[in-house]
């Protein structure tokens, strides 16, 4: 039977559990964004502080990094979340389009990345269906 590898000791000064944020510090980002926190990211939270700060914290950094890019504004970022976010059909696609119209989003800009989203899905559906007739020319 072999041992497992020790861990390399990482040379990266890490933070401890003792030093991370506080929920309340990591759910003022969602405040921030979408006025509120959601029910399951307040669990994934409580959670993630409870069980694997370290990682909680790891994940909230890019979130927030992914939130606020460099590159371009807020709300264009949660313009191009919200559109994503509803061609997989994900539930989150709404806290998405209320932080894009906070950051300044129109009404005719949200709904224009719907039909976005619309346009991507349906041709999806449409090329998978090609792929799925063109069995039949096989046969």
């Amino acid at each position: 039977m072999t041992s497992k590898p020790k861990a390399k000791a990482s040379t990266t000064s890490r933070r401890t559990a003792d030093t991370l944020p506080s929920i309340d510090q990591y759910e003022q980002l969602y405040v921030d964004l979408i006025g509120f926190v959601p029910p399951r990211i307040r669990n994934r939270l409580r959670l993630g502080k409870e069980v694997g700060p370290e990682m909680l914290d790891m994940v909230e950094k890019i979130r927030e990094m992914g939130m606020y890019p460099k590159s371009m504004s807020v709300k264009t970022a949660q313009m191009i979340l919200f559109g994503i976010l509803l061609s997989h059909i994900a539930p989150a696609a709404e806290f998405h389009g209320i932080a894009a119209k906070r950051a300044g989003a129109t009404r005719a800009e949200v709904m224009e990345a719907s039909m976005l989203a619309a346009a991507l899905r349906a041709g999806a559906a449409v090329t998978h269906g090609a792929l799925a007739v063109k069995l039949f020319d096989k046969a």
